[in-house]
């Protein structure tokens, strides 16, 4: 769901300031530059602000956020590679269950 910047602001509880610095400082975006958010927008505008808030600096917010993205796309692999599994004949999914299994 898009949301406009008013009611993105309000929902990431941070002041127009803090979203031109974050959009500027690449920690907020592609799709913000557009003007309409979405809700990982949001969440991601709070991890910003809870990580200023308790003290992480701006050199030290690029790379959490970089580990958060990288969390969050290994996770997405390993949904594909479980859904590729489950789609398997159960002879080929018990094969790749096994410790011993070469495959």
């Amino acid at each position: 769901m898009s949301m406009e910047t008013r009611e993105f602001l309000s929902a990431a509880r941070i002041d127009v300031g803090m979203m031109t610095a974050w959009i500027e400082a690449g920690w907020l975006g592609p799709h913000c530059k557009s003007e309409e958010f979405l809700d990982i927008d949001v969440a991601r505008a709070r991890l910003i602000r809870d990580l200023t808030d308790i003290g992480v600096n701006d050199e030290g917010i690029p790379v959490i956020l970089n580990l958060v993205d990288q969390l969050h796309g290994l996770r997405r692999a390993l949904h594909e590679v479980l859904s590729a599994v489950r789609a398997q004949p159960e002879t080929r999914r018990s094969r790749v269950s096994r410790p011993d299994s070469p495959y």
